[in-house]
This record gives C-alpha cells, structure tokens and sequence, in this order.
C-alpha cells in the first residue's frame, strides 16, 4: 500500500520561526530544570559538634544505637510492638536495622562549626578543622567506619561570623587537598541564609579554591539551610528560596529546613516547635516547589526529643520520631535530621517499613507499564519515574534487595535507573523507549 497523503495547512517556515522563538526558552528549562542527578541521596543528615568528631564516632553510633535496641527492644516483637508495625513487616524491618547499624549506621555526617559548636578563640577551631580533615582522611585510608557523604556545617556569611566561617572552611578544605585531595560524597553546609548575594558568595568563595588548587570548576557545591522567614519569603513578596537556587550559581545541591530555628524565627513558642507544624509544612512545601525539576534535593528537620532514660520516655520518643519521619516521607522528603544514636533505629524502622510495605504493588505497576499491560491504575509517565525512582531510593538505603526488586517488577537496576532519571526532547519527557525488556 502507498503511503496516505496527510493535509497540513501551515507553511514549513512557522514551525522554524516557533522554534527560533522558543530556543532561549529551550536553552533555560535545560539550564534550570535539568532533572534528579540521579545519584543516591542519604535518608538523614547526622551532626556532631567539631570538638568531639573522632574518627570511630560512625561506628560508635551504630553500636549505641545498637545497645539501645538491645535494652529497649530487644527483639523483632517488642520493637514492632513499640511502632505499630504490622506482623509481616516486624521481622524484616528489626533484621535490616540491626544489618544496618552495624554496617553503615551513618549515611550522612556533617562535622558542626555552626550552632552544635559556638563560639571559640580562633586558634582552637582552626585546630579542630583541621582536625576534622585529618580524621576524615584518615579514617577512609584505613578503610574504616565512615559515612558515604560527609563535609562540615560552616558558620554563615552574616558579618560578625563571615571571616571565621570562610577560614573554617578554607582550613578544612586545605586540609583535605594535603591529605590526598577532596574525597567523594564531600558535602559542605551554608546556614542561616537570609539574601540570595550570600548564596552567590558562598559559590564564588568556592570557585577561587577550585582556581588556587587546579580543580574542574564546579567540583564542590553545598546545601542551603532554610532557617530564617526571609529565605521563604522576601521583602518584596517573592519566593526567596527559589532564588537562593538561583544564586547558587549551579552548586546548590540540597536545600535543608532547619525546625528550631525557623519556627524560633516565626515566634512559634518553644513547646509547639516540631517539623509538624503548621508553619513547618508551609516552608517546607515552598521549598519543595522551588527545588523541584532543579536537581536541588528538599531535606526535612529533626525532632529535639530524645530518646533517653526510662524505657516508657525512650519507647514515647521512639514513637513520637517514627511518626514524623513516615509522615515526611509519604510528603516527599526523603531526608531529615537525626541529633542522637538513639535515633538511628527508628529513622530506618521507619524507612525500611515505608519501602518494604509499598515495594512489591509499585514493582507490578511499573511492570505493567512497561509491557502496556491494563491493570485497575492507568499510570502517566511522570508515574512510572516515581515509581522508578521509589524502588532505586529503597535499594540504596538497603530497605529492598536487587533480587528480589528485579523479581517483582522484571527489571534490572540499569533499567530502572532509566526511568527514574528522565531526559527531555523524548515524546513523553522520559526514556521508556529504551526501556522495553525481552522476557515476560
């Protein structure tokens, strides 16, 4: 058969004078909105005051928090029992818990300079950032205990603190390079924020270390920590935190809601400040907003109650922390903040049980996408990337295994990492086309 004539009735030169018209606007969507990096992205960010960063402080949380389980929930039952989770999850969550604590209790450790340290005599913290960088160096050398992603939380560019922030990071960094240069998973955090100009300070501070030290521009980048009401929300009325993105000068990597601080900021009185409140959701949902299809990661902030002392106020604190962090995660802020050990168990009870609980119907579903098979959810490609990008986030914090993720959804690891890192100038403005597995 010959091929049917299709009648068009516009001239061949208006679609190239519409795209002429809409290259700079091309040019900016892939500038600004370039997508997830696609890289693994640590389920909580651990800080510890620089004085007392050792190099077994890693492992020496996993096993407090390890001591902790063995006291207070010593077994599958008790622990599932204290958190409310159901009888088939109990024994899976409990057992890559405790795998979890002794082999990688850490993902993310900031070394503090900021709030968690104060104020002391130069000469003392130029040490202890120096030390910091010794110690890190030192610690993955030896191939000992560490986190995947580690940095320092600099003081912030406000003028009383501006000189001795730099000079902490300067040594810090400096160090790094004399021990054998900048690891991997380096991470460095600016506080405090309040104008956008503190922002691109920050990024042009680390392009002149790049330039002194030979290294490819752009090598480091650094969260943003939205502490203050004038991050969210500028004087003239516009949304601050996406400008701050902006500033950044494409180094932005994280943007991190700090709970006292900005609640303190909107005068919310000491016993109502929690990552739940109202004011909390508000800042947190503007950032999600302003971060989202940037590349620029949203982190959740942490709760200031501890789990200490009698078994009833560590299980109450358990709970009211396992709470907060599966309600953050079913918003989308796959990162929060832990402040003590005693953390650590719920933090991944909570996110293990949120992957393990939801891993085998969303596998099926995006089976079902991929072979165009009819199921009672009609799914968008926008879809099938969450769902992508759910099953690789459970896989990098060890709730799911490789085997059992291929065996439920039929796909490898690559073949999802295809569709949970979207490429524009496809149909759909994803990679399914290359995505279409043989078997099934």
């Amino acid at each position: 058969m010959g091929r049917t004539r299709v009648a068009t009735s516009l001239a061949g030169a208006v679609s190239e004078e519409i795209g002429a018209f809409l290259a700079p606007v091309d040019a900016a969507l892939a500038r600004h909105y370039p997508g997830d990096p696609g890289t693994r992205q640590p389920v909580h960010t651990v800080y510890v005051p620089g004085d007392t960063f050792a190099a077994d402080t890693v492992r020496s949380w996993g096993e407090r928090a390890l001591a902790a389980l063995d006291e207070h929930a010593p077994d599958a039952a008790s622990f599932a029992a204290v958190l409310g989770l159901a009888d088939d999850l109990a024994g899976p969550v409990y057992e890559r818990v405790r795998a979890k604590l002794a082999r990688e209790p850490i993902e993310d450790l900031r070394v503090d300079f900021e709030d968690g340290y104060g104020s002391r005599p130069d000469a003392e913290e130029d040490e202890h950032a120096a030390r910091a960088a010794r110690l890190i160096a030192q610690t993955r050398a030896e191939g000992g205990t560490t986190a995947p992603y580690l940095g320092i939380r600099m003081k912030c560019m406000e003028a009383p603190v501006r000189r001795r922030g730099i000079r902490t990071l300067d040594v810090f960094l400096t160090g790094l390079m004399a021990a054998g240069g900048l690891p991997d998973g380096l991470v460095l955090t600016l506080p405090k924020v309040t104008y956008p100009e503190q922002v691109t300070a920050m990024a042009r501070l680390l392009g002149e270390f790049e330039q002194v030290h030979g290294l490819a521009p752009g090598r480091l980048g650094f969260e943003i920590q939205i502490e203050t009401s004038q991050a969210v929300l500028a004087a003239d009325g516009t949304a601050t935190v996406a400008r701050l993105i902006r500033a950044a000068e494409g180094r932005a990597t994280g943007l991190h809601y700090g709970t006292f601080d900005y609640s303190a900021c909107l005068g919310v009185s000491a016993a109502y400040q929690a990552s739940d409140h109202p004011a909390a959701d508000h800042a947190k949902a503007i950032m999600q907003v302003a971060a989202a299809g940037t590349g620029v990661r949203v982190s959740d902030g942490s709760t200031n109650v501890l789990p200490i002392g009698p078994r009833e106020r560590v299980h109450d604190a358990w709970r009211l922390h396992h709470r907060l962090t599966r309600r953050a995660l079913a918003r989308a802020y796959y990162q929060g903040w832990d402040m003590h050990p005693g953390h650590l168990p719920t933090r991944y009870a909570a996110v293990f049980a949120f992957y393990r609980e939801g891993y085998e119907q969303a596998a099926a579903r995006l089976a079902r996408y991929v072979r165009r098979v009819d199921g009672d959810v009609m799914d968008e490609p926008a879809t099938a990337q969450a769902l992508g990008g759910y099953l690789l986030r459970g896989l990098d914090c060890g709730a799911l295994d490789d085997a059992e993720v291929t065996e439920a959804s039929g796909l490898s690891r690559a073949e999802l990492e295809a569709f949970a890192t979207p490429r524009r100038g496809t149909a759909d403005g994803l990679t399914t086309a290359a995505v279409r597995p043989s078997h099934g």
